[in-house]
């Protein structure tokens, strides 16, 4: 029986209490009663338990005192079993993890103990003479651990089902080994901290033929629903196409072996697609386990085969799979090896990194399999609607047609509907145009703005470029953040996009451009590496028309890779005009940005030895040839190996009326084209060593007018406060005043004296501070970086700069224009004057900021 004390003890933590050496005691139907009243309201006030014991009876003889008590102790008991639930599936985690890291620490135990068994014997066996150069090229030996061996010519393999399941036991050998043993050198990936809240243990390989990636995680799915998950690849692995289940046959074992032929989008327009020919053996083990393992059919006969198919490279899958083992307590401990040879020759030599780095595969493939595996863990655990009212399997689905449809488009298969137009005379930009019904289908819709989409095709405007010495997580922060710098062209881009393309829209430009933009976050993955949102664009006029009542704009955008340190990590930032329903099928075009590192090393660390310009940037399409030996003229481009290089490929859709082909052809030229000149702009101020030295630098910088501010600038401080700015002023001249200020160790930035102060110019620590460019500069108001209290402060001291022509301000906590907060220990406030002594502008020096 349940009791509880007369005083109502707060702090007591069970059912019944002692008062005066008695007990008072609930009956059964007292509980059953309170236990359905918690049900109804865990917390009730005073109100509701008086009204308790009005409503029942039973409840009569008790003291609301008591009853207060009860639903205290009653919440205690609920909160203590939660958190000892929770503490039970962490531990649970931990053990399975520790469990992991033991097998880890195992199998690395013996991959040294093979190595220094190795190192031993090779001493050994060694003669002390010069050793012969040894040839290490993929042409003329295979790598197997560590052991080099000549490659053999096997003969064909026969293809019946014997066949088959004895290349499939092959397979899942070799597949076990990789996953488990130390057929392949594996290296920890960069970067990656094993825990039990990471994504995982992640490896790539080291001196082995093609490239491999491994990863060992714990997910909350049981081991069938993984199989599942993963064998729907197109689901999870973006730069999938097809999967097509040519052949399936069971085996005496219980297994099962699927003939597959798989199809990989190109993630540039520089090079052709892949495919592949595969054997699929799901079995299970004798402890369990589930596996499914792949590898590419080569050399057989007696069977099926995949002849090969336009536009695509046949590639090989080496054997790879999932070994997926139940974990105690529900869950799944899952192991995925992926190991491809994707034929690097084909491809221009400046790429081939993208095509010979285990770090690439791992981010494209194997952590997105686990990543999928954990999202939908998460989904399952939590059954909750988004704040726009859509489940999280909703938004993800978005997701991934948002990026299957650029995909679509920047590929441009003529099995889909795809055809490529003339030029005109110059191949910086590709044009197609697509009519099919099935890219058509839906495309008929009115949109919010009230007039009736009249579309017959589709036309596809893509390019790609080579950048230098600009992280791709930068420039992706930028052109997400300051759309204006590179969207407000005066072409009618938007519109087309909308599907609201005729006579009254195209032809011209806009009467103006948005008047800014609002990011709306819808969803994010459980890394936070991917983001969707709808971002509303503000004040757009298409027609003098509309000039007076301005509408507003939204799109579905998908943006992902902006974390700098991350490494191999692709960047893009893909979006899709949508209208008001914003129906989960509603018809996307999409369009964007794909920025795909070049280099294996840390993505945003500028090394030296850079001799490139930073602001090369060369059109690819027309510069490079693809051959068997690659382009050996692109050694320009990528003699420099410490330099950040990177390809940005751009896709823009429009859905038009076939008539006005030609017009929208020249149109989408004019704006991509105009798209690139931007982005170089951006690139080259956003280059890191470019910024560090001040040849080269677009205005004001290295200007006259440049070092004439900031001769102003040094002398206005010395007389207004006394002192200098620098010991070497009086000495220095107009260009190492500039360099000075240039790279002062303080942040220093000059704004307007308009009613609305923006800023002007910023000296390097001042850019790095507002996390922005002097082609964005004068985008920032001064009030927007300060917090409230600021602004109180800044409009109280702001009439004393004005007439004293300073002031101090106290520290304090400012805004970046990428809304992170900074924090400074004090700043400085002058009037610059001009040579006349009239008021130029105001600049601010922030001393010791850094982020919060």
């Amino acid at each position: 029986m349940a009791m509880i004390c007369k005083d109502g003890g707060k702090n007591n933590m069970q059912q019944g209490h002692m008062e005066n050496g008695k007990y008072v005691r609930y009956t059964p139907e007292q509980v059953e009663a309170l236990e359905r009243l918690y049900h109804e309201c865990p917390k009730p006030s005073s109100i509701r338990r008086q009204q308790f014991i009005r409503d029942c009876p039973i409840l009569s003889n008790i003291e609301p005192k008591q009853i207060k008590v009860w639903f205290q102790n009653r919440r205690c008991r609920e909160k203590q079993r939660k958190e000892a639930s929770r503490l039970q599936a962490v531990n649970r985690k931990l053990t399975a993890m520790n469990k992991l890291l033991m097998e880890e620490n195992d199998r690395l135990q013996k991959q040294v103990s093979h190595l220094v068994y190795e190192n031993s014997y090779f001493r050994q066996h060694t003669p002390k003479t010069t050793l012969p150069t040894e040839d290490t090229s993929c042409e003329s030996v295979v790598t197997i651990g560590q052991h080099h061996v000549t490659p053999q010519q096997h003969p064909p393999r026969d293809a019946s089902p014997a066949g088959l399941l004895s290349i499939a036991e092959e397979t899942l050998t070799e597949f076990l080994s990789k996953a488990t043993g130390t057929a392949v050198e594996w290296v920890q990936m960069p970067g990656m901290k094993p825990g039990p809240d990471s994504i995982g243990i992640i490896a790539i390989s080291h001196g082995c033929i093609g490239v491999a990636a491994r990863a060992c995680g714990l997910v909350g799915l049981e081991p069938t629903r993984v199989a599942e998950i993963l064998k729907d690849r197109p689901s999870w692995f973006r730069d999938c196409r097809a999967v097509d289940v040519v052949n399936v046959l069971p085996t005496t074992n219980g297994g099962t072996i699927e003939l597959l032929y798989m199809q990989l989008y190109a993630p540039t327009t520089l090079a052709p697609a892949r495919d592949f020919w595969l054997l699929r053996y799901t079995s299970v083990l004798e402890d369990g386990s589930l596996v499914i393992c792949e590898r590419s059919l080569k050399n057989t006969q007696n069977g099926p085969s995949m002849p090969p198919v336009q536009h695509f490279v046949r590639a090989e899958l080496l054997p790879s799979g999932y070994l997926i083992r139940p974990c105690e307590g529900g869950g799944s401990i899952i192991h995925i090896v992926d190991h491809l040879d994707l034929e690097p020759w084909s491809v221009p030599e400046v790429l081939r990194p993208l095509y010979e780095s285990s770090t690439v595969l791992a981010q494209k493939t194997t952590m997105a399999a686990l990543r999928q595996l954990r999202q939908i863990a998460q989904e399952v655990s939590q059954t909750n609607v988004s704040n726009c009212g859509r489940r999280p399997a909703a938004l993800r689905a978005l997701s991934q047609r948002l990026s299957r449809g650029f995909n679509e488009a920047l590929n441009g298969f003529t099995d889909e509907g795809w055809s490529v137009l003339g030029n005109d005379g110059m191949d910086d930009v590709t044009i197609l145009v697509n009519s099919s019904p099935d890219k058509l289908m839906g495309l008929n819709l009115p949109f919010s703005n009230g007039f009736p989409a009249v579309t017959n095709a589709v036309l596809c405007a893509k390019a790609s470029m080579l950048l230098q010495n600009v992280p791709p997580a930068i420039l992706l922060r930028f052109l997400r953040e300051h759309r204006s710098e590179w969207a407000d062209n005066g072409i009618d881009a938007y519109s087309a996009a909308a599907i609201k393309v005729g006579p009254c829209s195209l032809p011209g430009s806009r009467v103006g451009g948005f008047g800014g933009q609002v990011i709306l976050p819808l969803a994010h993955t459980i890394e936070h590496e991917e983001f969707l949102e709808v971002v509303k664009l503000e004040s757009i006029a298409y027609s003098p028309e509309e000039a007076m009542m301005p509408r507003d704009i939204f799109l579905l955008q998908l943006c992902s890779g902006m974390d700098e340190n991350a490494v191999g990590t692709c960047a893009e930032l893909i979006f899709a005009p949508i209208d008001a329903s914003f129906a989960d099928d509603a018809p996307l075009l999409p369009s964007g940005f794909r920025i795909i590192p070049l280099d294996t090393g840390k993505v945003g660390e500028i090394r030296p030895g850079c001799s490139s310009s930073p602001n090369r940037t060369l059109d690819l399409a027309s510069a490079l040839e693809i051959g068997q030996a690659g382009n050996k003229g692109s050694n320009d481009s990528s003699a420099s190996p410490g330099c950040v290089r990177s390809v940005m490929t751009i896709a823009f859709e429009f859905a038009f009326e076939s008539h006005m082909q030609e017009h929208v052809a020249s149109m989408a030229r004019q704006y991509v084209r105009s798209i690139i000149s931007s982005v170089q702009r951006v690139a080259l101020a956003l280059s890191p060593s470019n910024l560090g030295s001040l040849a080269g630098l677009r205005s004001p910088l290295g200007t006259p007018e440049a070092q004439t501010l900031a001769r102003w600038i040094f002398q206005s401080y010395r007389v207004y406060l006394g002192v200098e700015l620098l010991k070497s002023n009086n000495e220095a001249g107009g260009d190492s005043i500039l360099k000075s200020l240039w790279h002062h160790s303080d942040a220093m930035m000059c704004c307007s004296l308009k009613a609305l102060p923006v800023f002007t110019f910023a000296n390097q620590a001042g850019l790095d501070m507002l996390e922005t460019t002097l082609v964005a500069l004068q985008d920032i108001s001064l009030e927007k970086i300060f917090d409230d209290q600021g602004r109180k402060t800044l409009c109280t001291e702001f009439p004393q700069i004005m007439q004293q022509g300073f002031a101090c301000l106290q520290g304090g906590i400012c805004v970046s224009s990428m809304g992170r907060p900074i924090s400074y220990e004090r700043a400085v406030a002058w009037k610059v004057l001009n040579e006349e002594e009239n008021a130029h502008c105001i600049c601010f020096m922030f001393v010791n900021w850094s982020f919060v």
